[in-house]
């Protein structure tokens, strides 16, 4: 029970990894909050993590509603001790295809909004937070069509490190986690038609060391490790979880 009579905020933890994650917290005694865009997925979610989640409709990229989420944390439990950054989307488009709208509707969810959550949440964070920001083996790797997504997804890398940097004399602990390919929904949302998603995974997969995909609990592990006191000395990493992906 590491986290036991903690709150926990998650920013995306209506589906995926961050449903996954939000289960695990409220297993090992945690207090969730989680948010997401869909009010039914986030319904759904709040009913599959039980009674120890709140659930909070917003869009990350709205920065009012970010304002909204961590009020409404405020008036209710009085502080967060652990920030899951997870919204965020993916999207596959070739160089030549990418509008000006096309950049900024992924910088705005998966860079901008992270960067003003975990502001306007640090006020509420003491000595012995943790911060863990969701990253992406895309910002390691080149792969066609995926430089938009990658470019937020390095910008987070950034942001853990130098999050880290400027948090650390509070006693609060900022990282991030790169995950490969993991089995969410996400898949379906990545631009990519549904007939060639299966092609899609079998690429994927054929590029894994381990060759397979990995799960969402597999990731949940890696963030509860990052977010909990077993990491008490490490601040500032990115944490591959990508079946050797990356590494080999």
């Amino acid at each position: 029970m590491r986290f036991e009579n903690k709150v926990v905020v998650i920013f995306g933890g209506n589906s995926g990894i961050g449903l996954a994650s939000a289960k695990a917290f409220a297993a090992e005694g945690a207090q969730v909050v989680i948010t997401g865009r869909n009010p039914d997925t986030l319904a759904s979610a709040a009913r599959e993590i039980g009674p120890a989640a709140h659930a909070i409709q917003s869009d990350i990229a709205v920065l009012a509603q970010i304002d909204n989420v961590v009020a409404a944390v405020k008036a209710k439990f009085g502080r967060i001790d652990v920030l899951f950054v997870n919204a965020g989307v993916g999207r596959f488009m070739p160089l030549e295809s990418v509008t000006e709208q096309d950049w900024d509707e992924i910088q705005h969810i998966n860079l901008k909004g992270p960067f003003f959550a975990v502001q306007k949440c640090v006020p509420l964070m003491g000595h012995g937070g943790s911060i863990v920001l969701t990253s992406s083996i895309g910002h390691a790797k080149g792969l066609p069509g995926n430089s938009v997504y990658a470019a937020s997804k390095a910008g987070l890398r950034a942001l853990a490190r130098n999050f880290g940097a400027e948090l650390v004399g509070r006693g609060i602990r900022v990282n991030c986690f790169s995950p490969g390919p993991i089995e969410t929904p996400i898949i379906n949302r990545s631009g990519v038609p549904p007939e060639q998603i299966p092609a899609l995974r079998e690429m994927m997969i054929n590029n894994i060391p381990m060759h397979r995909m990995g799960t969402a609990e597999e990731a949940a592990r890696a963030v509860l490790f990052l977010a909990s006191e077993d990491a008490s000395f490490v601040t500032g990493i990115d944490l591959f979880v990508d079946g050797g992906a990356v590494s080999f």
